[in-house]
Order: structure tokens, then C-alpha cells, then sequence
């Protein structure tokens, strides 16, 4: 007479703590993902690009860490010495003339290539 046993496996149940861990450690990620949504949403950090008054115009490398910075400010352009230690102010040019062109020249330029490009192809 052959006696066969059955091996069960434990089923995981809803109050197992694998469950639990798990249960926790999605719900924690979920609340992260949505925290970070809401404040990319809402601005709640600050612009990294909301600098009023100050643009960097120009930039020049002058070594491995070094470069050469001109700033607009307000009523001033800064000449700046930058390197990975220290910031040097090296000269102050008057404000920038601010100029009212809509297209720039490049951008008109463009425009006619691309013009000249489709007539020749007979598509235009």
C-alpha cells in the first residue's frame, strides 16, 4: 500500500509581513512620486531659471576650470574672472543696447535656403 503525501506551500496570506513590507514600501513610493509631481506642478521649489536681472550673455574657456563670464545685470554688463575657487570681477561695460529686430538675420536666411531648396525640387 502506497501512501501518498501531499506537500503543501504556506500560501501567502493578506496579514503576512512580506505582504506588509511590501504594501508599505509601494505606498511610500507612490506618496514620493506624487510629492515630487505636486511640486514640480505647483512651483513649490523655485525656477532654477527665474534669475531677474541677471543673464549670463557670453562665456569663454580659458583653461580646464576657468572661464571668462559676461553678465547682464540691470543697468551693467560684468566682465568675470570665474574659476573653480574664486570669482573675479575684471572689468564693467556699459548696459547693452537692446534692439527691437524681430528675425534675426540667420533666421531669415534659413528661410530663404529653405525656399530655394523647394523650388528646386518642384515642390513649391
Amino acid at each position: 500500500m502506497k501512501t501518498q503525501t501531499a506537500v503543501q506551500q504556506p500560501a501567502v496570506g493578506a496579514g503576512s509581513p512580506l505582504v506588509q513590507v511590501s504594501g508599505a514600501l509601494t505606498a511610500i513610493i507612490l506618496f514620493i512620486l506624487l510629492a515630487a509631481w505636486l511640486v514640480k506642478r505647483f512651483g513649490f521649489g523655485g525656477k532654477p531659471g527665474s534669475r531677474k536681472g541677471l543673464n549670463i550673455s557670453a562665456s569663454a574657456s580659458v583653461g580646464p576650470r576657468e572661464r571668462v563670464v559676461i553678465i547682464d545685470v540691470e543697468d551693467a554688463r560684468l566682465v568675470l574672472g570665474v574659476t573653480a575657487s574664486q570669482i573675479t570681477h575684471l572689468h564693467t561695460l556699459p548696459p547693452a543696447v537692446v534692439s527691437n529686430d524681430p528675425a534675426p538675420a540667420g533666421q531669415a536666411e534659413f528661410q530663404n535656403l529653405m525656399k530655394n531648396l523647394l523650388k528646386r525640387n518642384g515642390k513649391a
